[in-house]
């Protein structure tokens, strides 16, 4: 584990500098470039405050508008799921990187999650955009975000050594991570409030590690509650990235030398 990590700080100047060419290269072939990174989700904020604030006129959800409620939880799970696909499918991506013998192949995960990190961190001051629109004012608790990005980095991080090192083998892996994904969108809490349902159910749910982060963002920008506050949420969260961090690493290096022949 030290000898991996600490081939990653080694690897830190070309890590940033790969993670901005990939940023960019994605949309290097059309006009508007990485603007269309933000219009994805940006037409989709909108659609859904057509339709549920416009259309079916949702009333506040306690007391707090209803896209000020929303918007934080949307956009930490979008900047999840689109990594997340991403970054397990990044060897097969980069596999022109993984057959040189002096690169250093454990650093291709982080290239995606830093890549799309550059257009979440830009979403953060978006929401802080919304909440002034609709009046809310701004508190130290805002700064809190940062803590919870951080625990988005970590999480797909972790997920990334994990899943790309089988992937690289199991190529169906991307697409049942799609599923997955799925699944995880309608047992995360963006649409609905935790509050309004059975404790037990809850108590299940808490068991992804989404519904701390996207419920520490709206902590952050809405009900301001320190993530302190929630110690047994916060200590099981950190043994779960622990635990796949520690599956990831080893799952990465003992496979390691088999990629130059499945890619």
């Amino acid at each position: 584990m030290l000898v991996f990590f600490k081939n990653l700080a080694k690897e830190r100047l070309v890590i940033w500098n790969l993670a901005k060419n990939d940023c960019t290269a994605r949309f290097a072939s059309s006009g508007l470039g990485v603007i269309w990174s933000f219009l994805t989700p940006l037409m989709t904020i909108l659609v859904f405050w057509f339709v549920f604030q416009v259309g079916f006129k949702n009333a506040p959800i306690q007391n707090v508008p209803f896209m000020v409620w929303y918007i934080p939880a949307f956009l930490s799970w979008n900047y999840f799921s689109e990594t997340l696909i991403q970054v397990t499918s990044s060897l097969r991506e980069y596999k022109y990187l993984v057959t040189k013998v002096n690169f250093e192949v454990s650093i291709i995960p982080l290239i995606k999650v830093i890549s799309y990190a550059f257009i979440h961190f830009a979403f953060i001051f978006f929401i802080v955009f919304i909440n002034l629109l609709y009046g809310q004012k701004i508190t130290i608790y805002y700064f809190q975000s940062i803590y919870y990005f951080f625990c988005m980095i970590m999480l797909l991080s972790s997920l990334g050594w994990l899943l790309s090192s089988v992937a690289a083998f199991i190529p169906d892996v991307v697409n049942v991570i799609g599923i997955v994904i799925q699944i995880g969108f309608w047992a995360t809490p963006i649409f609905w409030e935790p509050s309004t349902m059975n404790p037990i159910v809850q108590s299940i749910l808490k068991l992804n590690p989404m519904f701390y982060i996207c419920q520490g963002y709206r902590e952050s920008f809405i009900y301001q509650v320190a993530f302190w506050e929630r110690p047994f949420q916060t200590t099981y969260f950190w043994i779960f990235v622990l635990v796949i961090l520690i599956l990831g690493v080893k799952s990465f290096t003992k496979l390691r030398p088999q990629f130059d022949d499945v890619l």
